[in-house]
């Protein structure tokens, strides 16, 4: 809320009340009557519930459709100057054909300075071949030809560092499942061509480009690298802010900007330091589901909602995700070629589902998900989530369900080893002396095996270390009749 208070009271009179009126033509009274609120009183966001009577769900879902009417409208103020300096470019064989030659390279020379300041490599190219055509018989003519090729390679740069970065992130997505040696080995050779990249040009572009993959890559896959000689996270970060606050009419900047904030939410939470990493979670968290829709070209967005999940449980606030995600994903749509990403996702609702009581619901998604997707190359996800819908059967009590999915983790954990898979031997021990005949001393056995699993460290995704083995699921476990 208080991100959005601030967004408010910062907009210009004339901003605020072409926001204001066009939310009443829009017969939308209350949101703007909640946007006067922000802006102009000092109430509690239960007192504006009050006034408004409205629940919980209906207001944060009114809060975050005005904060997408702002950014809509600052994104239509913003992109103008560049449409139409577009708009410009396209027309300039009109302006070839139909104008005197000293006022057509005077057009170029100024649209060549415009479109420096945006970095539009790609248009910049169609000014300087107009340029050389109109210096063809002059000694500038070389100078031209060179700029032109110049930002021909340029732009190839760009789009090569464009698709490096997609590239990086879809193969993360398997790492991340797999924790396979080779795919890291494959990432480390896609960030070294990055900056390989980046350093062909003095380019504000390729280094936020090359940013956004190295801060992630620091962060996730070679923590060592950070140890090495170079600039540390923090300097990279202040100088992409200032390429931001540079360029600030930069579309793209504008919306890479939440991957940033996303990345310095990492940041801080990588070294536990939670009171600064609370000063970005709530701009991404109420931008979690266009997070997780439109920017997997550019991050990994699906490892938000582990950093969210661990927050809650640190907090004791995990009950509540339930509720909230069904506002915060509403217009969420999966894409269903990115099981890495949907993996997680689904991981996300079924533990939110699990720690609000819903049992049924997070079994019934489980079974959706593995009914629907092929996990053949990710065994090792396969193997987990089994694990946890084994939990679920446990908790249940529906021993045959139980019993027959504990029968294929097991022959699926001979298939990959017992080495590889300590953390789900743990576990399922745990569940074999809950459902165990004996009833002595359960607590104290389940007790004794739950420092030992949290000992053991995987390199892949693990959504059993989310399960929170508190005191409260010990004595469920251990008051299970079977």
């Amino acid at each position: 809320m208080a991100k959005l208070k601030n967004i408010i009271k910062q907009l210009s009179e004339k901003d605020f009340k072409t926001i204001h009126d066009s939310l009443v033509e829009n017969n939308a009274e209350k949101s703007a009557y909640l946007l006067r609120a922000l802006r102009e009183r000092q109430l509690s966001d239960e007192k504006i519930m009050v006034e408004l009577e409205l629940n919980s769900n209906a207001y944060y879902t009114m809060r975050s459709r005005i904060n997408q009417k702002i950014e809509e409208y600052l994104v239509e103020q913003m992109e103008s100057p560049r449409t139409d300096l577009l708009r410009k470019v396209a027309n300039l064989t009109e302006v070839l054909f139909t104008t005197k030659r000293t006022l057509s390279i005077a057009t170029l020379k100024k649209l060549e300075k415009e479109l420096q300041d945006y970095d539009l490599a790609s248009e910049l190219t169609i000014v300087y071949k107009g340029l050389k055509k109109l210096h063809v018989n002059s000694p500038e003519y070389f100078g031209y030809s060179q700029l032109y090729n110049r930002h021909v390679a340029y732009m190839l740069a760009v789009d090569k560092a464009e698709d490096l970065l997609a590239d990086y992130f879809r193969k993360f997505g398997s790492y991340f499942l797999n924790g396979d040696d080779v795919e890291k080995l494959g990432l480390q050779l896609l960030t070294k061509e990055m900056q390989n990249v980046a350093r062909l040009y003095e380019s504000h572009r390729l280094y936020v480009y090359m940013s956004c993959m190295l801060v992630f890559h620091r962060l996730f896959v070679d923590q060592e690298d950070d140890l090495k000689e170079g600039e540390s996270l923090e300097d990279i970060f202040q100088h992409v802010q200032k390429i931001f606050d540079t360029y600030q009419l930069d579309p793209l900047y504008y919306h890479i900007n939440l991957v940033f904030e996303f990345l310095k939410l990492e940041y801080y939470n990588h070294y536990r330091v939670y009171k600064q990493a609370e000063r970005y979670f709530e701009e991404v968290n109420d931008a979690a589901s266009n997070l997780l829709v439109n920017y997997p070209y550019y991050t990994f967005p699906a490892r938000f909602l582990i950093s969210k999940l661990e927050r809650q449980i640190r907090l004791g606030t995990e009950a509540e995700l339930f509720d909230e995600n069904e506002t915060l994903f509403l217009d969420y749509e999966p894409d269903q070629h990115d099981t890495p990403r949907n993996y997680v996702y689904l991981v996300y609702r079924a533990l939110s589902c699990y720690y609000a009581g819903k049992n049924d619901e997070a079994v019934r998604l489980i079974n959706s998900f593995l009914n629907e997707t092929s996990l053949k190359k990710f065994p090792f996800a396969l193997l987990e989530m089994k694990t946890m819908l084994a939990l679920l059967y446990c908790l249940q009590q529906d021993f045959e369900l139980y019993t027959q999915l504990c029968n294929s983790i097991q022959r699926q954990i001979r298939m990959l080893g017992k080495d590889e898979c300590e953390n789900i031997i743990l576990f399922l021990k745990i569940l074999k002396t809950a459902t165990s005949d004996a009833k002595k001393e359960k607590v104290r056995k389940i007790n004794s095996l739950i420092p030992k699993l949290k000992a053991v460290q995987v390199r892949y995704f693990s959504p059993v270390s989310l399960i929170k083995l508190d005191k409260k699921l010990v004595d469920k476990l251990a008051r299970l009749e079977v």
